[in-house]
Formats: C-alpha cells, sequence, structure tokens
C-alpha cells in the first residue's frame, strides 16, 4: 500500500470551512503518497489517532502563528491567527516528532515544526528584520523570486544536489531561533532563515517557501516530496503496516 501522508488543513472562519490547496495533494500523489487531508480537532483523542493512522505529515501553508506559544505578546505586524488550529497543529506536530513521524513543514508549517519543538520566529520581518528581501511576492505563486544558500551537508543539500536556488515567496513570519535539535539548511542572502531540519529525531524538515507550486515548472522540488514519501514508505515499513 501507498505510504499515506497526512495534510493540515486552513480553516475559513467566515465561511465555517477547512481547505486546502490542490497544489499539495498533487505533488504528494506525484511522489508516491497517498494524500489524507487532516481538519483539526481539539478532542485528544483526536490528536492521538491521527499520527497512529499516517506514515508521514505534512504542516501546510496559512495564516499567522499566535506569539503566546512562544512566548511574546503580539506586535502591530502580526497578522490573523487561528487559534483552534495553531493549538491543533502544535499538538498534532508534537505528537509527530515524539513518534518519529516523518514530517514537512511549509511556509507557515515550517514556523509550527519550530515551535512546537522548541524554537521561535519572527512576528513580522519586515518590522524586526530591517534591510530584508521582499518576501511577500507580486508575482505567480510558481515563480522564484528570490535566492537561497543551501547549506552543505544537510538533508536539503542531498535533495536539490545544488548549493544556490530560486524560490518563490509568501511569508511576513520566519523562524528567528532554530529548536534545539534543529539546524538551519538555508538561508536567503539576507540572513532569513528558510529551511530547518532535525538532526535528531529522523525526517522533520521545514522550509519557508512552497515547493507544491513549483515543482511541475521545475522537477527539482518535487524532490522534497518524495524525500517525505520516501520516509513514510521507511517508516510503514518498521511499523509492519
Amino acid at each position: 500500500m501507498l505510504p499515506v501522508i497526512g495534510i493540515t488543513c486552513a480553516w475559513d472562519e467566515e465561511k465555517t470551512r477547512f481547505f486546502l490547496s490542490r497544489f499539495y495533494t498533487k505533488a504528494v500523489e506525484a511522489a508516491g503518497g497517498l494524500p489524507l487531508l487532516l481538519p483539526y480537532t481539539i478532542r485528544e483523542a483526536g490528536l492521538n489517532t491521527w499520527p497512529e493512522l499516517l506514515d508521514g505529515l505534512i504542516l501546510s501553508g496559512g495564516g499567522d502563528v499566535d506569539p503566546v506559544h512562544f512566548g511574546e505578546e503580539p506586535l502591530p505586524g502580526c497578522g490573523e491567527i487561528s487559534p483552534e488550529r495553531d493549538d491543533f497543529e502544535l499538538s498534532l506536530a508534537r505528537r509527530a516528532l515524539s513518534l518519529g513521524l516523518p514530517v514537512l513543514g511549509i511556509c507557515r508549517g515550517a514556523q509550527v515544526l519550530n515551535i512546537a519543538a522548541g524554537g521561535d520566529i519572527y512576528q513580522d520581518i519586515v518590522t524586526q528584520v530591517p534591510g530584508c528581501l521582499k518576501h511577500q511576492q507580486k508575482a505567480p505563486r510558481w515563480c522564484a523570486t528570490h535566492g537561497i544558500k543551501v547549506e552543505e551537508n544537510t538533508r536539503l543539500a542531498r535533495i536539490f544536489n545544488a548549493g544556490v536556488m530560486r524560490v518563490n515567496s509568501f511569508h511576513h513570519q520566519a523562524v528567528r531561533r532554530p529548536a534545539p535539535g534543529f539546524i538551519v539548511s538555508a538561508r536567503s542572502v539576507d540572513g532569513i532563515i528558510e529551511a530547518v531540519e532535525s538532526t535528531a529525531r529522523g525526517f522533520a524538515l521545514g522550509v519557508q517557501w512552497h515547493p507544491e507550486t513549483m515543482w511541475e515548472r521545475d522537477g527539482r522540488f518535487l524532490g522534497i516530496f518524495a524525500a517525505l514519501v520516501d520516509a513514510g514508505r521507511e517508516y510503514k515499513r518498521q511499523k509492519g503496516r
């Protein structure tokens, strides 16, 4: 059977609906996995059950993370938050890390992963990092608009087999202090962290850009999802599923 890759959903408070871009499921399918959408649940039984059904997890993009989760009060640049989504995804990420379940965080998801593991983020890089690049592009989602440097001898370097790349960018929050057991695996030229990865918990990778919207034009970005699915396949084998 195919590795089952859970993907968290965004929440529309006004329309009371969960939603997720089709780009995520297409990327998982193209990489050889079976996508499963995960609406948030506030019941502890649900939080414990979801990871047991999965072989891998994607923490998807979306709105801002409430700074209360990393011990700060909100700054003026902090945007819209979803309290229940924050609670669910942080709990889910911690559970996944404790189990060794392969995890990929994308944009907001990279920030959630880092906070869940004990790190923190910038609430608003425009005001907190003077001289930063434009990280909220006005260009098609598939278009790469700034460069990154991938650190040598990292999981990300093995995936891309490249030291310098260009990525898309749709964020104003970003990882500030990597969590214990995590390292920086890519930065943009302004010093903003663009990727973090675990050195102690198996496959746990967070990228600040959106590879799910880029891989159909640049096949290298599918490698991120292929690596997650491969890790999920091994996790599945170890679990005897």
